[in-house]
């Protein structure tokens, strides 16, 4: 520096120089340092395109784990409940590989795996190393053995990151979360309907579902199913005021973490896509649909009611004998009487009946947030067709609409769509009134003595602070043109009645008796022994009580609606 400064002195000061030589020297001087400036200005430029493509690589990388994952493989955003539970998670692991080709001492190696690894068959993973072939070590190793193997420094181990997706509860939401392909692409249930934003968003998708009602209600569903010896079974439980699912079960299930093959058709989802006549419990939209174009009060009487009619070829009769012949709309509705039933339909008629069904969408498509389910069957409605859609025989639904028809029934006759995501905006304009008022009322207390009176046939459904009221059904299953002894035993149920909040349907396919199953009475002192009758009163019935007595106590304190 010294040098320097006594330099500029000199030359400064100096008088021998003439102007032009001063000016040379100055021009060699300045391009010197524009020379400098200039190659330290290049480098300067070539760091702060690195620097920021190193950024925009790191910007595309995030954290999993202790783990750094690329974000064009995180294909898909989580799913929660609404509590916050993880039902479906992208994460991130390391699968640890041996190259043989690359091992230098044998000896060492294996040495030194059997520190980190004490556990594994060392025997067997030396006969792999002689043969010569690529195996994996360690699948999803655990971050501490990740470290410790790469420490060893060994050219011979690979390490393999993978990006999985995860499914914590298992089989528990398996028919509504579905399953992705190799490719993370979804193949069924929201994982399919929801794959573009599932591969693009960046926060979890929350449903409206609640984990510990599910487990609750799938545990019950299980046992009974296992007491009635059923083919398979569904439930599903919703809001009827705002059509937030709470629950929705159909067993058989599965683990969508094992990517099961489920072409099978038991494996269908019941509550979604599989079709059925449900009996009974469309008397309940018979009813109804009278009600509401003022065809009949509650205390309309039908004197001389038959045993039996005919439509045609087909013979019409009672389920029960015992039903007596003159009956009010509501005994009608509260007996389940068959040809009472007719009668009312036969005051609707044909149009007006299917124009109801359609309108309250339990004969309509369905608008949902998975693609499982089944397309409406558009039904030609004749004299004959109504007779036997009075009491639910002849024309298919799925237990969803019947779900969202009993929803609306109940509502105060406010059109809602099902939804399982939550804050959805499908109901937030709904104000469309599909019934007329004080219906839904004379609906609901009807229903309500269907499980409080010693005339209704859910007695076993009257659990003790619930209000519940509710219908049976129970439908002989078609087969090759003509009906079998297979029964399709349902239960459509409404709580509390003095305040609507909660559809809860239960379905049992193809259930049995139980000889030794001991029924303990609600509506009066002691129990019976046995299943007396197949139908659901005794089965359908049975089960959404005992499970209506477990959940009740989640219902009240999370998520009832105090008016």
């Amino acid at each position: 520096m010294q040098k320097s400064r006594s330099k500029i002195i000199i030359e400064d000061y100096k008088s021998n120089f003439n102007y032009k030589k001063n000016e040379t020297n100055l021009n060699i001087k300045f391009n010197r340092v524009a020379f400098i400036f200039f190659t330290f200005f290049i480098i300067y430029l070539i760091y702060t395109i690195h620097l920021i493509h190193l950024g925009s690589r790191k910007s595309k990388t995030e954290i999993v784990g202790n783990i750094s994952v690329d974000n064009n493989k995180l294909y898909r955003a989580d799913i929660t409940d609404i509590n916050g539970n993880y039902l479906a998670k992208t994460v991130s692991s390391i699968d640890i590989a041996i190259k043989t080709s690359d091992i230098i001492n044998k000896k060492k190696l294996l040495l030194s795996l059997n520190i980190i690894f004490p556990n594994k068959d060392f025997d067997e993973i030396e006969k792999k190393i002689n043969q010569k072939k690529y195996f994996y070590l360690e699948k999803k190793i655990s971050e501490e053995n990740y470290e410790k193997v790469m420490k060893l420094g060994d050219k011979s181990i690979k390490s393999e990151e993978r990006v999985l997706r995860m499914y914590p509860q298992k089989n528990l939401f398996s028919h509504i979360i579905g399953q992705i392909d190799d490719d993370n692409n979804g193949i069924s249930g929201l994982e399919k309907s929801f794959n573009e934003t599932l591969r693009k968003s960046k926060k979890p998708i929350k449903l409206t579902v609640d984990k510990d009602l599910q487990f609750l209600i799938r545990k019950e569903l299980i046992k009974y199913q296992d007491i009635f010896k059923s083919k398979g079974s569904a439930a599903i439980l919703m809001n009827v005021n705002n059509g937030n699912i709470l629950s929705l079960i159909s067993l058989p299930d599965f683990n969508p973490n094992e990517r099961q093959n489920i072409t099978d058709v038991n494996y269908i989802n019941r509550v979604t896509k599989g079709t059925y006549e449900l009996g009974s419990v469309f008397k309940t939209f018979t009813f109804a649909s009278a009600l509401n174009d003022d065809l009949i009060e509650p205390e309309t009487e039908f004197l001389d009611l038959p045993k039996s009619i005919r439509c045609d070829k087909h013979r019409i009769g009672e389920y029960d004998n015992e039903i007596p012949s003159n009956l009010t709309a509501e005994q009608i509705l509260i007996r389940s009487g068959n040809i009472g039933s007719v009668r009312i339909a036969q005051k609707i008629g044909p149009e007006k009946y299917k124009s109801f069904l359609e309108k309250i969408g339990v004969l309509s498509q369905i608008n949902f947030d998975i693609d499982e389910v089944a397309p409406q069957k558009n039904y030609n409605f004749g004299k004959c067709k109504l007779a036997t859609a009075s009491y639910g025989h002849g024309v298919a639904t799925t237990i969803l609409q019947l779900a969202k028809g009993y929803a609306i029934l109940s509502n105060g006759g406010v059109d809602i769509e099902p939804t399982l995501i939550k804050d959805s905006t499908k109901n937030k304009k709904k104000t469309a009134r599909l019934l007329k008022k004080g219906v839904s009322e004379q609906i609901v207390s009807t229903l309500r003595k269907i499980v409080n009176t010693e005339e209704g046939t859910a007695k076993f459904a009257n659990v003790p602070n619930y209000e519940i009221g509710g219908k049976t059904g129970t439908a002989d299953q078609p087969k090759e043109g003509a009906y079998s002894e297979a029964k399709i035993n349902t239960f459509a149920s409404i709580f509390p009645t003095s305040n609507p909040q909660f559809v809860f349907v239960v379905m049992l396919d193809t259930p049995k008796k139980a000889k030794d199953y001991y029924y303990k009475y609600r509506h009066k002192k002691g129990g019976w022994k046995g299943t007396l009758y197949n139908t659901a009163g005794w089965t359908s019935v049975e089960v959404a009580g005992k499970i209506i007595d477990k959940i009740g106590p989640i219902l009240a304190t999370k998520y009832l609606e105090i008016n």
